[in-house]
């Protein structure tokens, strides 16, 4: 017997970029073998661009510049071997290397107020999804942003440009056979903000004023290249130019200044692209001649019931001269009037204040005098009463911890004994660790209180307390003593899981997840994360803090769906666990390539390769739309599909459909696949027949069929629900469609079509009651049909 011939070297699957060269190799264990090549089914004898050559025992099929055409499934015949493969011709997206390069290396330069078009043209397999992103954010259209996009190219438009327009831009170019991104730098110029303020008066004399300030918090893109000052006197409307500074120097002194006399000045920026807004000061009063400065708050050394003695230093800037004495200066607390002491300015820099009155509390200031005048007056002293000297209020009485508990301790405790009580104004409570040299204040409290609770202490911790009495005469003595925050209770584990906690979370792709569930135990327990029982990826940020934890990923992703798992554990055994599911989803990748085929004369059946997405996405299905020209508006002939098939029946002969297949889910629509090249059903020739004179037609009449049978539906409760069938046959067939036996013809919850054998139920706002079977009849006067499915209802949590 002959051997047989088999494979050596069986065909590979080949990704190739359009426009480079491709090759199928394949090897057999005869030389004699011819062998032939046949594409998507049909044998191929020559094609554009492909050559097929033999040597020895390799076959090969060479396409020395790939395109779209090239690209299918191909297998290799010979003998008694059989091998195939598949080119995948992939048209990423392309933008001009010059036009690219240029784009990322210069920035983008516009004034402020114009208008700004960066346009990208771009070539490579349509269709082309375009996206404008600024700070990772996608650009939408406003009153001043507009984005464009045409099959060919992209353009984003910006009206009337500022300085908030400045920054670095994304432009995503992304198809089915790759995505390419490109950074865009635009910068806007514009004259500069006015200087940063507020102005300060470094130096205010007879003869000079001093002004400082700060550089613009934005140069508007130009460096600042001087300052320009100006001054108003107070009571004119005109503004003085007084002179310009360099950019370095932010301060600027003028001698043109008149004693006494109340000015306001202004600063404006320059750069290249004009003088900036103003920054304006208060009003400025020139000093007189060197009148002295003022004097520190007087000290009150003692009183009595009608008398206050006081003292004060000599102020730091004594003027042009020397000082030659004081004016005091006394009013009651509470009122605006002050009211001299002395008819002549008193020598010396103390003074007792006489014919007070008793119990009334008083303030004093003083001021300086020299041979140019009075100076600034101090501010005012600590208020004091007129009054005999008290006896500070003694020690509490009976200072106990009345209780605790881990966090916390009470104090109770009596006032002072005898008359000293009856001055008390109030309580001051203070603490200190046992470790610790300084006391802290923890509360002043009324003269009624007697007791306190100082909380958010440490278990077992130890610390010293004591209470004081405090009146108008000043603080007692304080009582002091030592106490201990009880010891934790121990509490187990336990996750605080409520209705604000959900058990199923739907996250859009790119949209953070954030999950924080709270907890108690003590001591405190360890939280640990899981994924489907593994470690979280690395870029999870977990945080655990007062009493919850909380999972965070910035952006999600695709692969972060699945089960996420919290346990608490106490470190003895004692564990508690909380699950739940994420479910990742994003607007579905477009459906793969459309085939057509004539199964049933006159229709046409649309195929095509699922969407990627159909792996994570439950809730994905298909509409199929077509036109009948190249550039016709496009009509829906089928939605809600959930297979990657449908037939249409209503064509006619002789004229041209393009097809349109588009993956939808409840975020949104893909990109469409179309078909390239039209589909048409060529009209037949008409013949001449001649009748017998006693010929009887065929009869016509046909049972019903379904073409299309019905689908089983999943849907969210509240949702439409559309189910649809294809149905044949001659005479056209009745329908009517049934729920578990009953007749829907007449209820009005649903709504029921039949357009030219494509029949369909829509049922309205769905409930749990439209769960169950349903049925489809088709009849005739030959015969009938059935379709059934079943519709089964979620809830929408």
């Amino acid at each position: 017997s002959v051997p047989r011939c088999y494979l050596n070297k069986q065909l590979a699957t080949v990704r190739v970029l359009k426009g480079d060269p491709a090759e199928l190799s394949c090897t057999v264990s005869k030389d004699n073998v011819t062998g032939a090549w046949f594409k998507d089914g049909l044998k191929l004898t020559s094609m554009d661009g492909v050559v097929f050559e033999k040597k020895g025992l390799v076959h090969k099929l060479i396409i020395n510049k790939a395109e779209d055409i090239h690209a299918g499934k191909y297998r290799f015949e010979g003998g008694d071997v059989k091998t195939e493969a598949s080119i995948f011709v992939e048209d990423p997206p392309q933008v001009d290397k010059v036009l690219l390069k240029n784009l990322t290396s210069v920035p983008t330069v516009a004034k402020a107020g114009e208008g700004v078009k960066l346009r990208i043209p771009f070539e490579g397999r349509w269709p082309i999804r375009a996206v404008w992103l600024k700070d990772r954010m996608e650009l939408g259209d406003d009153t001043r942003i507009r984005v464009d996009k045409t099959d060919t190219c992209t353009t984003l438009s910006i009206s009337s440009c500022n300085r908030r327009d400045c920054g670095d831009y994304k432009v995503r170019l992304k198809n089915d056979s790759g995505v390419l991104e490109i950074d865009v730098k635009l910068v806007v110029i514009d004259k500069p903000q006015p200087p940063a303020g507020p102005i300060k008066i470094v130096e205010n004399s007879a003869n000079n004023i001093t002004i400082q300030w700060k550089p613009p918090k934005d140069d508007g893109g130009k460096p600042v290249q001087r300052y320009i000052v100006e001054r108003q006197q107070v009571g004119r409307n005109d503004w003085e130019t007084l002179g310009e500074t360099p950019r370095s120097c932010t301060s600027f002194t003028t001698s043109r200044v008149e004693e006494e006399m109340s000015y306001y000045f202004r600063v404006r920026a320059v750069n290249a692209e004009g003088v900036s807004d103003a920054l304006e000061s208060g009003e400025v009063k020139a000093a007189g001649k060197a009148s002295p400065g003022a004097p520190d708050p007087p000290e009150i050394i003692s009183a009595s019931r009608d008398t206050i003695t006081i003292s004060w230093k000599a102020p730091c800037k004594t003027g042009a001269s020397q000082i030659t004495g004081y004016v005091v200066q006394k009013r009651k607390k509470g009122t605006v009037t002050w009211l001299p002491v002395t008819n002549v300015p008193v020598k010396d820099k103390k003074l007792k204040v006489t014919s007070l009155k008793n119990g009334v509390q008083y303030e004093f200031r003083v001021a300086a005098v020299n041979a140019a005048g009075t100076g600034q007056p101090s501010d005012p002293s600590e208020p004091a009463f007129a009054r005999d000297p008290t006896k500070s209020p003694g020690q509490v009485r009976d200072l106990k911890v009345s209780s605790s508990d881990s966090t916390s301790v009470t104090l109770t405790w009596n006032k002072p004994e005898g008359q000293d009580g009856n001055d008390v104004t109030g309580y001051e409570v203070e603490m200190k660790p046992c470790h610790s040299l300084s006391w802290t204040k923890c509360f002043t409290l009324p003269a009624q209180s007697s007791s306190c609770r100082i909380q958010g202490l440490q278990a077992g911790e130890k610390l010293l307390l004591r209470v004081r009495a405090l009146s108008d005469s000043g603080p007692g003595e304080a009582s002091e003593l030592e106490a201990c925050a009880g010891a934790a209770a121990v509490v187990s584990p336990r996750l605080l899981i409520d209705d604000t906690v959900k058990s199923f979370l739907v996250i859009r792709a790119g949209n953070p997840i954030r999950v924080k569930i709270p907890f108690e135990g003590s001591p405190e327990p360890v939280v640990t994360w899981l994924k489907d029982g593994l470690p979280l990826p690395s870029r999870a940020a977990l945080s655990t803090e007062d009493g919850s934890t909380q999972l965070l990923l910035r952006a999600a992703e695709l692969s972060d769906s699945g089960t996420y798992t919290v346990e608490l554990g106490d470190g003895l055994g004692k564990r508690e666990t909380f699950s739940f599911q994420v479910q990742i989803t994003d607007i579905p990748q477009p459906p793969g390539a459309i085939r057509l085929e004539e199964n049933v004369p006159n229709t046409v059946t649309v195929t095509w390769d699922p969407s990627a997405s159909e792996q994570w996405e439950e809730n994905l299905y298909y509409t199929v739309l077509k036109r009948e020209s190249q550039k016709g508006p496009w009509h829906v002939l089928g939605d809600l599909i959930y297979n990657n098939k449908f037939t249409f029946t209503r064509l006619v002969p002789g004229r041209d459909y393009y097809f349109r297949v588009v993956a939808k889910n409840d975020l949104g629509a893909s990109e469409p696949s179309e078909t390239v090249q039209p589909w048409r059903i060529w009209k037949k020739k008409a013949e001449l027949r001649v009748k017998a004179q006693n010929y009887r037609g065929v009869n016509q009449n046909q049972p019903p069929r379904f073409l299309v049978p019905l689908k089983s539906h999943v849907v969210v409760t509240g949702s439409e629900c559309h189910m649809s069938c294809a149905v044949g046959g001659h005479p056209r067939p009745k329908i009517t469609w049934y729920k578990d036996s009953r007749d829907l013809s007449r209820d009005p919850n649903y709504f029921c079509t039949n357009d030219f054998g494509v029949c369909s139920l829509v049922v309205l706002g769905v409930t749990k009651q439209d769960e169950g079977e349903y049925m489809v009849e088709a009849s005739n006067e030959v015969g009938r049909a059935f379709s059934k499915a079943f519709l089964a209802i979620k809830g929408n949590s």
